[in-house]
């Protein structure tokens, strides 16, 4: 399903995200411009829901502040420290290992809010960007991340416990540099081993609310 980026109604100018319909059962909209708010939501929640979203989220707009806070994208900042006894071996990503790459990681982001899905489409963005890794120990695959220009876009362990190991050898890649990643607020656990790592919360990127 694609996203509209321009959804247009006589009361005004609102962004869609339904690409996450089809496995989330989400839509996510973005209020760009209006003088009528709640008349533009309603419309958009309808369509959305015409769509088959079963939950939807909204940011944009004052008026959202009366439904319940879903989620805050936080932005982490931090130094790639790199702790020798925990670095494992990595495996470039390849176009032979694209799409288990990219199935695994949509298996470990399932259950992340406002995580957006890996699509089939999308493997060659993934390839050309590069910096896609799968981590390994001793044969024994404990997870995978996505590194690119200093900035942590993707991690996940598919071990329980394994995600520091995961992480130092991510940044075993460019030890000593700052290293920027984002991360929703119901993630706990991943902002719990952020902090250990020494990431500090530098922001909030934005705020998503319930609005059905």
């Amino acid at each position: 399903m694609r996203d509209l980026p321009m959804f247009t109604t006589e009361f005004g100018v609102a962004s869609l995200i339904l690409k996450e319909i089809p496995y989330r059962e989400e839509a996510y909209i973005l209020v760009q411009s209006t003088q009528e708010p709640e008349k533009l939501l309603r419309e958009c929640i309808d369509f959305c829901r015409a769509c088959g979203a079963e939950k939807i989220y909204a940011r944009g707009h004052e008026i959202l502040e009366r439904y319940p806070l879903h989620s805050i994208v936080y932005e982490m900042r931090g130094t790639a420290r790199v702790d020798e006894a925990k670095t494992e071996s990595l495996w470039p990503v390849t176009e032979e290992t694209v799409s288990r790459w990219r199935e695994l990681m949509n298996q470990r982001m399932r259950g992340v809010d406002n995580a957006a899905t890996l699509e089939k489409k999308g493997e060659r963005e993934i390839l050309d960007k590069g910096g896609a890794y799968f981590v390994h120990r001793n044969g024994q695959l404990l997870g995978g991340g996505w590194l690119a220009d200093q900035e942590l876009l993707l991690v996940a362990s598919f071990e329980p416990g394994a995600g520091e190991r995961v992480c130092n050898t991510l940044f075993s890649l460019i030890p000593d540099e700052e290293v920027r990643l984002e991360v929703v607020s119901t993630n706990t656990r991943a902002i719990r081993l952020y902090e250990r790592l020494g990431f500090l919360k530098t922001g909030e990127c934005r705020k998503w609310y319930r609005v059905y």
